[in-house]
């Protein structure tokens, strides 16, 4: 570790321990301080006292005054000179690595580019959940920057499991362990429970080789699961790779004629199910049809920071997620920009698509119109994004949802500026933005030659109602519905997305089959 204090070891990948010469150390009853010790330790940077006192103490509880009283607990339990705890007036600092100073490398990286023996090492360290004991729900800030990394721990070890499995499919003994892992993170995964049983399979010849007796038949992995619901098994996250090598998430609820849903930026395949924000949407489109979602590049449980955020990749993404999926005819849904990727789509293969679903989409970016205002405007916004984003303050993030849910309760502000910082990193969205602005799929429309329907918020302040417009007249045959709402995200309860839901189930029982 750092200096003298090389035998410490902070534990972050689970529940929080320090350990010095391996033995766990007894740390303060106070729960607020641990959160204090393991935040500095993680962030790694100083901070200033007031900014701390912010995120962990009320004004009437003397924040300045906890905050000292914390700091003494923590040099107590430390025994840590200045150069690894340094205070001043202003500032605070803590100079310590944590095993998740080695797991934060891999959450920009393409894991295939790492050794096997530093991916192994990495999981070997990942004990459960990030801080998985020390939620603190009153404090806001912190319990976002928490959850924040809880999901990219989450993304990382989910990848570097799959990565092993790929990558030790001829050592079957060393890969099951990883694949038995695996099964128990998507318990409903199908497709693992098959690759485990090969594997096992495996593991049992070899054995019988070496004995020179006849493989036994019995099972290694534990019974099956009863059936899961149809929410249980939307957690059933699979994965499969973009042509450029990205690893993209995948994930498929109900039964029924297919839609998939072409992936739109802020998803994220498990946590969706439990916000408010789309919940109603899978619940829904499920309902009757076998759903298929994906995460975006660089968002949700896709692999983050990646280099090609382009159009084309885009689309060619959708076309490797339709391939690894098993899908041979659907209805192609598309939400906002993944219209214009669902366009693109839907002319290079129309024999898959029996019908498209558009909402809330635009035919050019707000670069790609050209309007000046509009531009000055928007990158103002972009601005503000890369540098507001990922801040503890949710101001500008809540400023941000009230664009997309204008008819937001409080309770959806919270979920929205939750699924924010869980999706997609300050850097990513601007990035995304930016791809966004130049869209421009005004070329493209004459030649769809599938059923598609149009669907808009009168009141969208995000795509105006006049793109939903445009787009529909430019597709030969396309039908446009007007819906009343204001919101570019459709609310559960709202007669807009009920109307939503019959509109789309009355497309697909007409086109379908077709």
């Amino acid at each position: 570790m750092n200096g003298g204090q090389h035998m410490l070891e902070l534990r972050v990948l689970g529940d929080f321990q320090v350990r010095r010469d391996g033995e766990p150390l007894h740390l303060p009853p106070s729960r607020k301080t641990r959160a204090l010790l393991a935040y500095l330790a993680v962030t790694a940077r100083q901070h200033q006292r007031e900014r701390l006192c912010e995120i962990f103490w009320d004004i009437p509880d003397d924040p300045r005054g906890a905050l000292r009283w914390s700091l003494s607990k923590i040099r107590q339990v430390l025994g840590a000179d200045e150069s690894v705890l340094a205070t001043d007036r202003n500032a605070v600092a803590l100079n310590i690595e944590t095993d998740y100073a080695r797991l934060a490398p891999l959450v920009k990286t393409d894991l295939s580019s790492r050794s096997t023996e530093e991916l192994e090492a990495v999981l070997a360290s990942i004990r459960g959940g990030f801080l998985a004991d020390l939620s603190l729900e009153r404090c806001f800030d912190y319990e976002a920057w928490r959850q924040a990394i809880a999901s990219e721990v989450e993304i990382v070890e989910l990848g570097m499991l799959r990565e092993l499995v790929e990558r030790l499919g001829n050592e079957p003994r060393r890969a099951l362990p990883f694949a038995q892992r695996l099964r128990r993170l998507t318990p409903d995964d199908a497709s693992i429970a098959a690759e485990i049983e090969a594997l096992e399979d495996k593991v049992r010849s070899a054995a019988a080789q070496a004995t020179g007796r006849a493989p036994q038949s019995a099972p290694l992995a534990p019974p099956s699961k009863p059936a899961a619901s149809p929410q249980d098994s939307g957690r059933a996250v699979q994965f499969c790779r973009a042509l450029d090598g990205t690893r993209l998430a995948h994930a498929s609820t109900g039964s029924g004629p297919a839609i998939l849903r072409a992936a739109h930026w802020m998803s994220h395949l498990t946590f969706d199910w439990d916000s408010p924000i789309w919940r109603h949407w899978m619940r829904e489109l499920s309902r009757h049809n076998r759903l298929v979602r994906y995460d975006e590049r660089c968002n949700g449980l896709s692999q983050r920071h990646v280099v090609d955020i382009s159009f084309e990749t885009m689309v060619s993404d959708l076309e490797c997620v339709v391939e690894a999926t098993g899908l041979d005819r659907f209805t192609l849904l598309g939400l906002s920009q993944s219209c214009a990727v669902s366009i693109a789509y839907a002319i290079r293969h129309p024999e898959r698509v029996s019908g498209m679903i558009l909402y809330g989409g635009y035919v050019k970016g707000w670069r790609a119109r050209g309007d000046a205002g509009e531009i000055a405007t928007r990158e103002a916004v972009a601005t503000l994004m890369r540098e507001s984003w990922g801040k503890s303050n949710p101001m500008f993030r809540q400023a941000f949802c009230s664009m997309f849910i204008p008819g937001a309760t409080h309770e959806h502000f919270a979920w929205m500026d939750d699924l924010m910082l869980r999706t997609v990193s300050p850097d990513d969205a601007w990035r995304l933005q930016n791809a966004f602005s130049v869209i421009d799929v005004s070329d493209l429309l004459d030649k769809v030659r599938v059923p598609t329907l149009v669907l808009h918020a009168r009141d969208d302040n995000v795509a105006p109602v006049e793109s939903g417009r445009t787009m529909a007249a430019g597709i030969p045959g396309a039908r446009f519905i007007e819906l009343d709402s204001q919101n570019h995200i459709l609310l559960e309860g709202e007669p807009a997305f009920e109307e939503f839901i019959d509109h789309v189930r009355a497309f697909i029982a007409e086109t379908a089959g077709g």
